[in-house]
């Protein structure tokens, strides 16, 4: 069973982390029988009417548990997590949802609308419809971004991955079959949309971000050379947080 945890706003302007960070150490609390699937960034709408730290954009964490008793005992551990991670000034938010919940279409439609509109604490609260929606300090707005990355994770089809399968420890040049292997699909951009064969190689950057398409971890590139591709996107700059 897959459970999807959202974080949102547990940094502050002058942090030197970001939610994303958080979310990925939660890792670390995860109880026997749970596992890290991988963690996904959502990004939100940017609009001067919303308060946000940096790029309004929230966390979710993905976890694979085989026994659904271990719930409770997840939300927790966020909950304690949260409270120790989570930064002075922040409004900090919690979501955790279960595949099977009836209240993930309605978790996904308030996460689309996310993307394109300002909403508050109350549309969140509506749309969580009994599973776990949580405020732990300041004005409590995160709850706005926890439930739409988890709606948005539930869907399946935004965001890009910040964790899965240990991709930050990749060499900045890999092999297809390599990602592949760890679970990682890859995919052309090219006008005719090639096959990326496995012997070819992926220039990363130093910067690996499969995006969340179809359920699944996918990176999109671009040739560059002779068997030699390259992915889309780079670290931010210094200064700018990066989960």
């Amino acid at each position: 069973m897959k459970i999807y945890i959202g974080f949102d706003d547990t940094d502050n302007a002058k942090a030197d982390r970001g939610t994303g960070k958080l979310a990925r150490w939660f890792e670390g609390a995860l109880p026997e029988g749970c596992k890290l699937w991988g963690v996904v960034r959502q990004q939100l709408l940017v609009d001067p009417r919303i308060p946000y730290t940096s790029h309004n954009s929230s966390a979710c964490a993905v976890v694979d548990c085989e026994d659904p008793s271990l719930l409770g005992l997840l939300i927790e551990r966020a909950v304690s997590h949260i409270e120790r991670h989570s930064l002075p000034g922040s409004d900090p938010g919690l979501c955790v949802a279960t595949e099977s919940d009836h209240c993930l279409s309605n978790l996904t439609c308030f996460g689309l609308e996310c993307a394109t509109k300002v909403l508050a604490q109350s549309d969140a609260l509506k749309a969580v419809d009994g599973a776990h929606l949580s405020g732990h300090g300041g004005t409590n707005d995160g709850i706005i971004g926890a439930a739409a990355g988890v709606g948005l994770t539930a869907h399946g089809w935004s965001g890009r991955f910040i964790e899965y399968g240990g991709l930050r420890r990749f060499p900045e040049t890999v092999s297809v079959g390599e990602l592949e292997d760890a679970g990682i699909g890859v995919i052309s951009l090219d006008r005719d949309a090639h096959v990326v064969p496995r012997n070819d190689t992926v220039d990363t950057g130093g910067w690996l971000r499969p995006r969340l398409l179809g359920g699944k971890a996918v990176l999109p590139v671009m040739a560059k050379g002779e068997r030699l591709w390259e992915s889309p996107g780079k670290k931010r700059s210094r200064g700018q947080k990066e989960g």
